[in-house]
Formats: structure tokens, C-alpha cells, sequence
């Protein structure tokens, strides 16, 4: 730790006896190392070597002279030996040293000293140790202890520099995942590797300052120490290490946050993927759904419920929309913050911009068609209105009123007071329509127009030639005429005098169609009663009204409960035992709605006006009616899988958006109610139309009414059937079922079992098919709705073609007999009343 006056190393060869035994590389390995310790400015200057031979003799001196002279890997700056203080040893050192001086071999000069005050001459005794006489604070293990600690802590830096850029490589070459999990997977993986070498980085931090903390200790305990060089350039070396290392980590954490950065942007267009996918997947479903709302409507009920449907959708479809703009948000939040993989992310955004923009822009669309479609049925129900009421007003003037000329100007002028009401009433130009409407206009709907128009010319012309009649009549006075309801037949028989019967015999020949038939007309003149006719415009209106309102409800379920099975935003709220149950649930519900919205309410509109021949429009769907059966086959599954999860929350909410204040199982049962109100309206209307024209019509559509009735009740009890190990199917159409009495009267069993089966009766539930009878025992239920309906316990069965048949039983006329294999079997069944015998 020395130094000369130059500031030169000093470095010290202690009087060591066994010098000469130490191995030639271990020797030049000490003075490598010790020639390393000093910086290269100093070591540049030159060491001054210090070789203590006091106790030693001249020969070993020579020695290890030559050894160190060879061996020293330095500059040399002076040499100072302190020779043998023995008088024949150092005698001999100052004869051998001055005829041998040139065997040394070094460039520089070799002193020789023969006391220590000697040596305090060459070097200042603050720059000795103690026994060289000096006062230089000098501990040989501190020593050791210092230049280790360093010498481990050098080493520990240079690990940590290697493993940081080791680390750092590895992380940045490191592939991105493409998925969520995955990408948050190795955020984690990478934040704890970051978080271990900053600890290591702490550690070897914290060794460093303990290590400088004990080279300063002596300047802290006493502020008047002053270090030698070596401490001082220990010290250096230590605060130089320590620079390096928060310059290492200083450089490792903008790495870190650069990388950290990169994969956080990436779990955020991961997320953001993910999402886009779902939202895509939400929008596509949105827009299929909005392409459905192509029909434009048949009447203005019609496409006000359609506008109700499509504010409905629209407001369902609003967070789907608003998640969908909300993600396009969140892109443009990625683009705006120079995100590493803006080139994806920008195709993703103009798409759910665009998606988005042309859902809204689609919808307006729609909704303008359906508003435009509203006005042009409302014109079309005005026109068909006024010519409603024209022809009533034809209808209501009376024909014996009309004979005098008094009577036939006051008609007259009610007519020409009903046709200034025309003007804002009737349609006006057909080409005008069919240009202001032509984006709307579909085959359906420009043939309702051309028919509206039709009726509304043969309405006009029908009140000129009333008029040119009633003129005529009011420009001459004729005799009274007997007024006499005439039969329809009579105008097809007789020609007719009468301008006005003539007027109403031409109607029939002109007007037979869909919207207006002069039969009709005939019909609601001179056949029907004003309250019979009242009477029958109310059911027909009821039952159109009626018919609507169970549209309505269908779709509201369909739309409200069944579609948001398959709605991505709803799945989380469906439980896995019911999912892909959709078919069982609502069975062939959207079959029965598509029949009655497309076909069958369009048909029941046309006959508004002509109640009587409303049987005709039954007649003519009854096939279709057919769906039913299959509806109600399905009901038990459906209320069974409703009884297990009538408390699922994705009901709940479903009922919660619908505002519904009855569930999902009160709705499943309108089309059962439905098929039953047929029939009463049916009846009803049957009770007003009498004699009338479409009386037989009305009388077979209720019979084939209640005939599906039948088959719909049938099929409800036959699928109620329990233990028959069979096919039903197999044994062909169910004809008839119905609860009896039966007595059994076998030749076979035991004697007692036979007369207590010929005396006490057993009630059994019969089904007759086609190729077998069914006995089966009855079973009533507890509970609600389908759960209270009878079960049958299956017996036995006759095959029919080995049945025989007894009309007559003695003693009772409501009893028969079916008997089997010669009487072997023989069953005496009872019943209530002749009729159902």
C-alpha cells in the first residue's frame, strides 16, 4: 500500500527463510497478481521493490535477487535490499554485490541498504510498515479480506452483467403467443424472471456496500485517518463496480419496460382478438336477424306490429351494438398509441366501424320502407273504408223510398254528399302510387293495390249508375211500387224492372272476388237481418282481432325466449342440461307461427266484410291445421323439461326484457287454447248465418275443427300410455278411446276369480286402433298443469283381426260384448249412453 516520492508502488519481499521453496508458478503468479493491483497510471511509473534480507545470507540473497529479477512481470523503478546485518554476511554481500552486479540482469539501480533509517532515505517511513520502521496502517489478513470480498464482488458484477444480457436475449427473442391465456401466461412467467435477477441485482448491490462500508470503516470511526493508496484505489475500484452494476440494471429496466410494454399491448390485442371475435360473431347474428325483416306487412295493424317487432329488436340488439362500438374505441385507443401491431388492428376497426355504421344504416332503412308501407296501407284501409261505407249507404236506402221523387232526390243527395268525401279518402292515380310506392311494392302488395283500386271504380261506378237511376227517377213521377223482399235466386231467374234492382242484379255479375262479391252484397241487402249481420261482423272481427293478438304472442316467445337460446350474450345463463333442448322446449311452435302470420291471418283478412263465407278460409287450411297434433304430442316432453328448469335465470331475465308478467309455461299453452277457440268462434258464427250462403261451408269447417280436436285429444292420452312394451305406431290410427266399464267372462281361471269378475266391474280407459284394442287402467295425477294430467297403466290387448263382437248383452242395451278365440276371452263392456255405444 506504499508509495514512493513519485507516487511509484512499493512492493515488499519480507524476510522469509523459505523464499526458495516456493514453486516457480505459484511465485510468478503472486507477482502478476500483485503487480495488477496498483492503476495503470501508477504501475506505468515503475515499483520500487523492497527485499528484506536482514536474517538472511548473502548467497540466499543473491538468489533471490536473480529469482525476482527473472520473474518480475512489471517496470522497475528502483530495487532496495536491505542486506545480512551479520558482519561476515554483509561484508561478503558488498564485495560479491559490486564484482557481480551485472549478473542481476535489471535496468535499474540496486541499492543496497544496510538499516532501515537507511531505507527511510529512499522512502518516506509514512509509507513503511511497521517493521520496516515505517507507520503505515497495514493488516495483512484485512488485506486479504478486502482484495477477496472485491475480487468476489468483480466477479459477482461480471455474472450479473452476463446473466442480464443472457436474460434479456432470451426474453426478446422470445415468440408471442396467440392467445390470452397463453400471452398472460408468460407475462407472468417473464415478471417473475424479472423480479428474481432484480433481487440478485439487490443482493450483489447490498455486497458492494458492505464491501466499501468496511474500507471506510477506519475514515468513520476517526475522521483524521487518511487511507493509503491501496485502500484508496480499493475504494475506487469498489465504487467503480457498483457504477457499473446500477448502469447494468439501469439499462436491464428500459429493457424491461420495453418489453413489458410490448407484452401488455400484446395480452390487449389478444383480449381485443378475442373479443372482436365474439363481437363479430354477436353482429353477425344481429345482422342476420335484421335481413328477416323483409316482409313489409298486409295491413296497418300488420306493419305496426312489425314496427313494434323492429323497435323491439333494435333495443335488443343495442349492447350488442354498443359493445361493438366500444371495442372499435378501444382499437382506435391502439392506433393512436402507436400499438407494435397497428397494421392488424386497423382492418379490425374499420370493420366494426362499418358493421356498426350499416346495422344503423340498415335499420333506418327498414324502418323508412315499414313507415312508407304504414302510410300506403293506410291509404289503401281509408279507400277500402270509404267504399265500405258506400256500399252500405247503396244498401241502406230503401228501394219503396226511392220509387217517389221526394225519396229519390233526398238519395240523391246522400250520395252526392258521400262523394264529396272522396277527396281525401279514396286513391286518386294508380301510376302515382305505384311511383311513390315502387320500393315497397312486392307482387302481394301491388296486387292488393290493383284490387283495392278495382273495388274503388266499381264502387264509384256502381253510385253513377245509382245516380243516372235515381235521376230518372226524380225527373218523372211514377206509381208507388209494393215493396217485396225478393229470394237471391229470383234476380238470376227473373229480369228486374226496377232501375235500382237492376243496378243491384248488374252488381252480381261484376263484383264476384276476393274483395268484394256482389253475392255478398245481395246477400247483406235483402237476406241478412241487420242484427244477424251485426252480430256476425262482431265474430269475424273478434276472430281476426283475436288471430293477431296469438300471432303477436307466438313470435313475442319465439323471438323473446327461443332465439336468445342461441344468442352468444345469453349462453352464460343457460345451464348445460338444457342447452340444445330448444326443440323439445317449443316443439314446432315457429312451424305453427309461420302458418297462421304468413297464410292463414292474410286469408281471414280478406273475408272482413263477408263474415258468412268465412268457413270457406278454414276449409281451405284445414290440412295445415294438422301441425297441431304434432304440438300437442310434444307438450308432455316440453312441460317436463319446463318443470326442471322453471327457476333458470336465463328465463328470468328473458321475462324480465319482455315485461311479461306470466312465465314461459303460460305462453306454451296458447296454441292448445288456441285449437279449442276455433270451434266457439266457429259456433258462434254458424248461430248467425243460417240459410245464408256459406252456412254448409261454416258447418263442415266446424266439423273438421273438432274432428282435429278429437285427434289432438286422442293422441294426448294415447301418448299418456305406460308399460306397453310395444310399438303404438304399429298399431295403426287411434279411432276412438274413451272410459268403460268391463266385466270379464273367461273359460278359463278359477272358478271364485270368475264370478267376482262376472259380478263387480272394472274401470278401464279402451283405445281402439286399427289393428288392436288397448285395456288400460286410469290413473289420475296431483299437481299443476300437465303434471295433474291421467297416466294409463297398459293391461292387455286383442289383436282385432281374431276379435268377434256382440251387439246386444241381455238385461242392459249400453252393454256389448268383445269376445276372443272362440269366447275363450270374453269382455262385456258398458257404456254411458247410446249415442257413444
Amino acid at each position: 500500500g506504499g508509495r514512493g516520492g513519485d507516487g511509484c508502488p512499493v512492493i515488499t519481499f519480507p524476510d522469509y527463510p523459505a523464499f526458495s521453496e516456493i514453486p516457480e508458478k505459484e511465485f510468478q503468479n503472486v507477482l502478476t497478481y500483485l503487480t495488477s493491483i496498483p492503476s495503470l497510471r501508477d504501475a506505468g511509473i515503475g515499483f520500487i521493490l523492497v527485499i528484506d534480507r536482514r536474517q538472511d545470507k548473502w548467497t540466499s540473497v543473491k538468489a533471490s535477487i536473480l529469482r525476482i529479477a527473472a520473474s518480475f512481470p512489471g517496470n522497475l523503478q528502483l530495487v532496495l535490499v536491505l542486506r545480512p546485518t551479520g558482519f561476515l554476511h554483509r561484508a561478503l554481500s558488498d564485495i560479491a554485490f559490486k564484482f557481480n552486479k551485472d549478473e542481476f540482469k535489471m535496468k535499474v539501480p540496486i541499492i543496497m541498504l544496510g538499516s532501515v533509517s537507511e531505507l527511510q532515505g529512499y522512502i518516506d517511513k509514512t509509507q513503511l510498515t511497521e517493521d520496516l520502521g515505517g507507520t503505515l496502517d497495514y493488516c495483512h489478513n484485512r488485506w486479504l479480506s478486502h482484495r477477496t470480498a472485491i475480487e468476489g464482488f468483480a466477479q459477482k458484477v461480471k455474472q450479473t452483467a452476463q446473466i442480464l444480457q443472457s436474460i434479456g436475449t432470451e426474453l426478446a427473442e422470445t415468440e408471442l403467443p396467440n392467445d390470452v391465456q397463453s400471452t398472460s401466461s408468460l407475462l407472468a412467467t417473464h415478471t417473475e424472471k424479472k423480479d428474481k435477477m432484480k433481487e440478485d441485482i439487490r443482493l450483489a448491490v447490498e455486497q458492494g456496500d458492505d464491501i466499501l462500508g468496511s474500507i471506510t470503516k477506519p475514515v468513520t470511526e476517526n475522521p483524521e485517518y487518511k487511507l493509503n493508496q491501496d485502500q484508496l484505489d480499493n475504494q475506487t475500484t469498489v465504487e467503480r463496480l457498483l457504477a457499473q452494476l446500477h448502469e447494468t440494471e439501469t439499462a436491464f429496466d428500459e429493457f424491461w419496460i420495453k418489453h413489458q410494454q410490448k407484452l401488455e399491448q400484446c395480452l390487449r390485442l389478444r383480449n381485443f382478438e378475442q373479443n372482436f371475435r365474439e363481437v363479430k360473431a354477436a353482429l353477425d347474428i344481429v345482422s342476420e336477424r335484421l335481413s328477416a325483416f323483409t316482409d313489409v306487412g298486409n295491413s296497418c295493424s300488420h306493419v305496426e306490429h312489425i314496427l313494434k317487432d323492429l323497435a323491439n329488436f333494435e333495443e335488443k340488439s343495442c349492447e350488442t351494438i354498443a359493445k361493438a362500438r366500444m371495442l372499435a374505441s378501444e382499437s382506435d385507443a391502439f392506433i393512436q398509441s402507436n400499438h407494435y401491431a397497428v397494421d392488424s388492428i386497423i382492418p379490425k376497426c374499420s370493420e366494426l366501424h362499418n358493421l356498426c355504421d350499416a346495422f344503423t344504416t340498415e335499420t333506418e332503412r327498414r324502418r323508412n320502407l315499414l313507415n312508407k308501407s304504414l302510410e300506403l296501407h293506410g291509404l289503401l284501409e281509408k279507400s277500402l273504408k270509404w267504399c265500405d261505407e258506400g256500399i252500405y249507404l247503396l244498401a241502406s236506402q230503401p228501394v219503396d223510398k226511392c220509387q217517389s221523387q221526394d225519396g229519390a232526390e233526398s238519395a240523391l243527395q246522400e250520395i252526392e254528399k258521400f262523394l264529396d268525401t272522396g277527396a281525401g279518402n279514396k286513391i286518386k292515380e294508380l301510376n302515382k302510387i305505384y311511383r311513390e310506392y315502387a320500393h315497397i311494392l312486392n307482387e302481394d302488395l301491388k296486387e292488393h293495390v290493383q284490387k283495392v283500386f278495382q273495388k274503388q271504380e266499381s264502387m264509384e261506378e256502381m253510385f253513377q249508375k245509382r245516380q243516372v237511376s235515381l235521376k230518372k227517377l226524380a225527373a218523372k213521377q211514377t206509381r208507388p211500387v209494393q215493396p217485396v223482399a225478393p229470394r237471391p235466386e229470383a234476380f238470376v231467374k227473373s229480369p228486374c224492372t226496377s232501375p235500382v234492382l237492376f243496378e243491384m242484379h248488374w252488381l252480381c255479375s261484376v263484383h264476384r272476388g276476393r274483395y268484394f262479391s256482389l253475392s255478398a252484397a245481395l246477400f247483406i241487402v235483402y237476406i241478412v237481418p241487420d242484427s244477424s249481420f251485426a252480430a256476425a261482423r262482431h265474430v269475424i272481427n273478434e276472430l281476426i282481432e283475436t288471430e293477431r293478438a296469438y300471432v303477436e304472442e307466438l313470435l313475442c316467445v319465439l323471438e323473446g325466449y327461443a332465439a336468445e337460446m342461441d344468442n352468444p350474450l345469453m349462453a352464460h345463463l343457460i345451464s348445460p342440461e338444457l342447452q340444445n333442448k330448444k326443440d323439445i322446449l317449443f316443439g314446432n311452435m315457429e312451424e305453427i307461427y309461420h302458418f297462421h302470420n304468413r297464410i292463414f291471418l292474410r286469408e281471414l283478412e280478406n273475408y272482413v266484410e263477408y263474415p258468412e263465407l268465412v268457413g270457406r278460409c278454414f276449409l281451405d287450411q284445414m290440412e295445415d291445421f294438422q301441425i297441431y297434433e304434432k304440438y300437442c304430442q310434444n307438450k308432455p316432453r316440453s312441460e317436463s323439461l319446463w318443470r326442471q328448469f322453471s327457476d333458470s335465470v336465463f328465463f328470468q331475465e328473458c321475462q324480465r326484457k319482455l315485461d311479461h308478467k306470466l312465465s314461459l309455461d303460460s305462453y306454451l299453452l296458447k296454441p292448445v287454447q288456441r285449437i279449442t277457440k276455433y270451434q266457439l268462434l266457429l259456433k258462434e258464427m254458424l248461430k248467425y248465418s243460417k240459410n245464408c250462403e256459406g252456412a254448409e261451408d261454416l258447418q263442415e269447417a266446424l266439423t273438421s275443427i273438432l274432428g282435429i280436436l278429437k285427434a289432438v285429444n286422442d293422441s294426448m292420452h294415447q301418448i299418456a300410455i305406460t308399460g306397453y312394451d310395444g310399438n303404438l305406431n304399429e298399431l295403426g290410427k287411434l279411432l276412438m278411446q274413451g272410459s268403460f266399464s268391463v266385466w270379464t267372462d273367461h273359460k278359463k281361471g278359477h272358478s271364485k276369480v270368475k264370478d267376482l269378475a262376472r259380478f263387480k266391474p272394472m274401470q278401464r280407459h279402451l283405445f281402439l286402433h286399427e289393428k288392436a284394442v288397448l285395456f288400460c287402467k286410469k290413473r289420475e295425477e296431483n299437481g299443476e298443469g300437465y303434471e295433474k294430467a291421467p297416466s294409463y297403466s297398459y293391461k292387455h290387448s286383442l289383436n282385432m283381426a281374431a276379435v268377434g263382437i256382440t251387439e246386444n248383452v241381455k238385461g242392459d242395451a249400453k252393454k256389448f260384448e268383445i269376445w276372443y278365440n272362440a269366447r275363450e276371452e270374453v269382455y262385456i263392456i258398458q257404456v254411458n249412453n247410446m249415442p257413444l255405444k
